[in-house]
């Protein structure tokens, strides 16, 4: 099982970046997936998740300028992030999991190695 996650890069402060998860080696259709986020010297959070059926939850501080969303059919999941602000300075994370956690990171089993976002 395997997630590679892509597009993380510098962005200014409003500007807009599209974070790409795609997996491979599981049933890609039977699991919930995430994005999820560590700033340095802070705890890993949730930042939007997906489920098998397309509902989603985020964290409150991205609601209204970040979109997850996924393609079934290449077994990716996006995450497109508008209105960026410095505080969304992190490395963002995808995790997979057949249960529905929603933002509970600690409970998701399959992760990505990350990708950086620096908003200035």
């Amino acid at each position: 099982v395997q997630l590679v996650e892509s597009g993380g890069g510098s962005v200014q402060a409003g500007g807009s970046l599209k974070l790409v998860c795609q997996a491979s080696g599981l049933r890609y259709v039977d699991f919930c997936m995430g994005w999820f986020r560590r700033a340095p010297g802070k705890e890993r959070e949730g930042v939007a998740v997906i489920d098998t059926d397309g509902e989603t939850r985020y964290v409150d501080s991205v609601t209204g300028r970040f979109t997850i969303s996924r393609d079934n059919v290449g077994n990716s999941v996006y995450l497109q992030m508008n209105n960026v602000k410095p505080e969304d300075t992190a490395m963002y994370f995808c995790a997979a999991d057949p249960r529905w956690w929603q933002l509970k990171a600690n409970r998701y089993h399959v992760w990505g190695q990350g990708t950086q976002v620096t908003v200035s």
